[in-house]
């Protein structure tokens, strides 16, 4: 079975009608869904996902808490290091939804690290990514750090100099050849 991992910023706390058209085009396709439980985006798309009864979804949460799961559904708990629950401890259960993922759809609105991270991570594990940039509030298909190399040049300065002090992403778009390929996305 598919899986899409659907994650997001914080700041986006609704979710437009063209959101919500990709979330039932994923629906509709019966393909699983992993999503983490914190307010913002996540929070969201599980109401959302609730409204429609829909039950493929699998909530990952850190240790033995979850912060949110609107739906009551299946939970996957992912052990975490140290006590400290900073922007560390919880990539490591969203490094666990990017493996387990086929594909992402991230809800991103141009500052947060951890959707950045998160898109990141499926690239590298060359897994295609549905980006809604929330700022010109359109989608963008990234297959490779190339397409990442143009949506992050539509990002204000200074978060694009913090984004590359946190996670050097000019070394993977250096790495990767820019091979362009129409793609069409599942969902």
């Amino acid at each position: 079975m598919i899986k899409v991992f659907i994650g997001g910023s914080r700041n986006i706390t609704r979710l437009t009608k063209d959101i919500k058209n990709r979330i039932d085009n994923i629906i509709q396709k019966g393909y699983g869904i992993l999503i983490g439980d914190a307010n913002g985006a996540d929070k969201a798309v599980q109401k959302y996902l609730s409204e429609m009864d829909y039950q493929n979804v699998l909530v990952f949460c850190m240790d033995r808490a979850c912060r949110n799961n609107v739906g009551s559904w299946e939970m996957r708990h992912i052990e975490g290091k140290g006590k400290i629950k900073d922007f560390s401890y919880y990539s490591i259960k969203d490094l666990e939804m990017a493996i387990n993922a086929d594909y992402g759809f991230m809800l991103w609105d141009g500052k947060s690290k951890g959707t950045l991270n998160n898109i990141i991570n499926l690239l590298k594990r060359q897994k295609k990514v549905l980006v809604y940039f929330s700022p010109e509030k359109g989608f963008y298909n990234l297959i490779s750090f190339y397409e990442l190399e143009r949506l992050l040049s539509r990002c204000e300065k200074s978060d694009l100099e913090d984004f590359e002090n946190r996670f050097g992403v000019s070394q993977f778009i250096k790495k990767e050849t820019q091979v362009q390929q129409e793609i069409r996305f599942p969902i």
